[in-house]
């Protein structure tokens, strides 16, 4: 017999009392480590092992910074905003991760699904706002300083529009939308960690994440495919953008532009070419190809002097400014009109970057504070978009070049910041004659990963079948209807799959291993020997309201009894047997005698004398289920049936106490609950 501890009483005033006073205290000593926990950087950048580590972070950090350069031009198709806003995102966001980031290894900054969330509601905001989304002004030839470019680039004219009333063109009223939607989402990630809400990510599971990625990458696939063939065809928003996007482009297919088509498939060749030479000796390679870098610089060259944009009137890029925009504060009407589009971009960018964190913690043996990179990402969103940039996350592709690259702290990314510096003050106008179909190719090439998804579908369903249909429905609400949609259904089917899960779990009747005191389900098992007189039960789950008709149904099925069907057809045989005694007839209603009613009155289906309840899988009981279990013990005791249970958690037990499953004064627990199967079975065998 074990017998339970008695419980420690806390004082709960006490202890929050104790916490307000250490909280609300204020110690020199107290506000140094909240400084050194705010700022991470003052904490390893001491103790920085220089001539170990110098050597790896900057390669790591020179390396990343030449892949940022052709992808933040290239996302900012997605973010549909102009490349310098790109540039200004890459610069800060890796300023402010050295500062405030716990993970040595993640690489933060421009990341194709956040450009697309973000793109999308620019472009809503856009076409509400009057804002033709297919009025590309032809490309300024100015010299490329800021003043020439917003003048020649947008269509400037007086407007008020969610409270401006400012001379605001196309361009300027984007960035609004993306500074204000950026200020929003990191604004709820700071509120998330002041409030410790980092568990919300444990809503997004695997398949929830792999099924939003790889929808959201036919997304853009979709939305590159026009700058792949020149086309012009309008921007689709709302749902169904995928379906309507590809209608428009089979309509418009013979106006495809053949110096762009010709321009895509060989860039598309190189990169993917590079890319599968680089995967195949990347333990050969000490660092990635830049393969990126060498097509937009090849691409460049060919346009500037082929002339591909006046004589083919191929796309470009056009004039990106150098130097720095002035800061300017996010319009607060625009933040009002983008607060409900903020939410999943900020959990979105959130989970990502906590889920690469955690990853390469564990795989390099050191611990990130999950709430401190709440913060770290937060504020990657809210300074910088002071500065004209919009949303950050962590990208898997650049940490994963960056941990190859033998990447040691975040030292790289100061690094990796420089090269974005560089371009941005000296080098940003010798792209003017980029093509956007280049730009396309190296977006599509970069999402190959996500679209390998495809190939582990036969796989992912031989190891779990509802897992698979999770990311099934995900991936295609995210790709059919939306991302923020496919991405609420997806964490809505998932949360219904394991309520789907606990109201039909499997249940068993247990035979006895021979030989053994262990006892196991006798579906799934040979050789075991059922137990005379003594019936088995497991249910594998908990058993709450949602599921107690399942457990009630599955027991009466499995054991061929059920107790109140069988206490009625006792009833009502007592009535005819009563009424034919009351006429003095003293053969029953079957034609027997009185003595031989009595074996009429014990069913031929009851062969057992005893229930055991394997409660080893019931982790929790609430009120219904407390219930349920009294009254089959009562439904069953009518039958003369005792029921066992055995494999009870201490919770399950002080549920069952608090419900007065045992009775007043718990007299009879020794008699009804059991730690093993096997000491429930042998007390029923010596029942009478």
């Amino acid at each position: 017999l074990m017998e339970r501890k008695t419980p420690v009483k806390i004082n709960r005033k006490e202890i929050i009392v104790a916490k307000l006073r250490k909280t609300c205290s204020c110690t020199p000593q107290k506000l140094k480590n909240f400084l050194m926990d705010f700022f991470p950087v003052l904490r390893w950048l001491p103790k920085y092992r220089c001539k170990e580590y110098i050597w790896g972070d900057i390669m790591s950090g020179l390396v990343i910074g030449i892949i940022l350069v052709p992808q933040a031009i290239a996302y900012s198709l997605l973010a549909g905003l102009k490349p310098i806003y790109s540039l200004y995102t890459s610069f800060f966001a890796n300023i402010i991760y050295f500062l405030m980031g716990t993970s040595r290894h993640v690489s933060v900054g421009i990341f194709s699904l956040i450009s697309l969330m973000l793109g999308q509601v620019v472009d809503r905001e856009l076409l509400l706002a009057g804002f033709d989304l297919n009025d590309d002004a032809p490309p300024a030839s100015g010299d490329g300083s800021l003043q020439n470019d917003n003048l020649s680039n947008t269509t400037a004219f007086n407007l008020t529009i969610a409270g401006i009333n400012a001379e605001c063109g196309k361009e300027c009223y984007a960035i609004g939308i993306a500074t204000a939607l950026t200020f929003m989402a990191g604004v709820y990630q700071v509120l998330m960690g002041i409030f410790r809400l980092g568990f919300i990510s444990m809503y997004l599971s695997e398949s929830v994440l792999d099924g939003f990625a790889t929808g959201a990458s036919l997304t853009i696939l979709t939305a590159q495919v026009k700058y792949l063939i020149g086309i012009k065809i309008p921007r689709s928003q709302g749902h169904g953008m995928l379906v309507i996007t590809w209608i428009n482009i089979f309509r418009n297919i013979s106006q495809a532009n053949l110096c762009d088509v010709i321009t895509s498939a060989i860039c598309i060749v190189v990169l993917v070419t590079a890319k599968e030479i680089g995967d195949r000796y990347k333990h050969k390679l000490k660092f990635p190809l830049p393969t990126e870098l060498v097509v937009i610089v090849v691409a460049t060259l060919v346009s500037h002097y082929g002339k591909l944009n006046e004589v083919y009137a191929s796309s470009v890029s056009g004039a990106i400014p150098t130097g720095f925009i002035p800061p300017k504060v996010p319009e607060f009407n625009l933040m009002l009109r983008v607060a409900l589009d903020a939410l999943p971009l900020a959990i979105v960018s959130f989970v990502f970057t906590v889920s690469l964190s955690e990853m390469f913690a564990k795989k390099y043996a050191y611990t990130i504070r999950a709430n401190q990179e709440m913060f770290a990402v937060g504020f990657c969103n809210i300074i910088p978009s002071f500065f004209h940039s919009f949303a950050t996350s962590a990208a898997l592709a650049k940490t994963l070049v960056k941990t190859s690259t033998g990447c040691q702290t975040q030292i790289s990314g100061v690094i990796s910041a420089m090269v974005v510096l560089l371009v941005l003050l000296f080098l940003a106008p010798l792209f003017y004659s980029l093509q956007k179909c280049v730009l396309a190719c190296i977006i599509i090439v970069s999402l190959r990963g996500a679209l390998r998804k495809f190939q582990d579908v036969p796989a992912r369903y031989c190891v779990n079948k509802v897992d698979t249909l999770v990311w099934v429905v995900t991936m295609s609400a995210s790709a059919l209807v939306s991302t923020e949609i496919g991405l609420l259904v997806g964490i809505v089917f998932s949360m219904l799959c394991i309520i789907v899960r606990t109201q039909r779990p499997r249940t068993a009747l247990l035979g006895q291993i021979q030989d053994t005191s262990f006892y196991e389900d006798d579906l799934e098992y040979e050789n075991l020997s059922t137990v005379p007189k003594v019936k088995i039960f497991r249910f594998e789950a908990p058993l709450y309201y949602a599921n107690r008709n399942y457990f009630l149904k599955s027991l009466y099925r499995l054991t061929n009894l059920d107790p109140n069907l069988e206490a009625a057809r006792r009833k009502k045989y007592e009535k005819k047997e009563k009424q034919h005694l009351k006429k003095g007839n003293h053969k029953t209603a079957n034609g027997l005698g009185i003595g031989e009613t009595t074996l009429q009155l014990v069913p031929k289906q009851i062969d057992f004398q005893a229930l055991v309840v394997d409660c080893s899988s019931i982790s929790f009981l609430d009120t219904t289920g407390v219930n349920t279990l009294k009254e089959i013990l009562k439904d069953y005791k009518n039958l003369n049936i005792s029921v066992l249970l055995a494999c009870c958690n201490p919770s399950v037990i002080d549920s069952l106490k608090r419900g007065g499953y045992f009775g007043k004064d718990f007299g009879c627990m020794q008699e009804m609950l059991f730690y093993s199967i096997h000491n429930a079975v042998l007390f029923a065998k010596d029942q009478k």
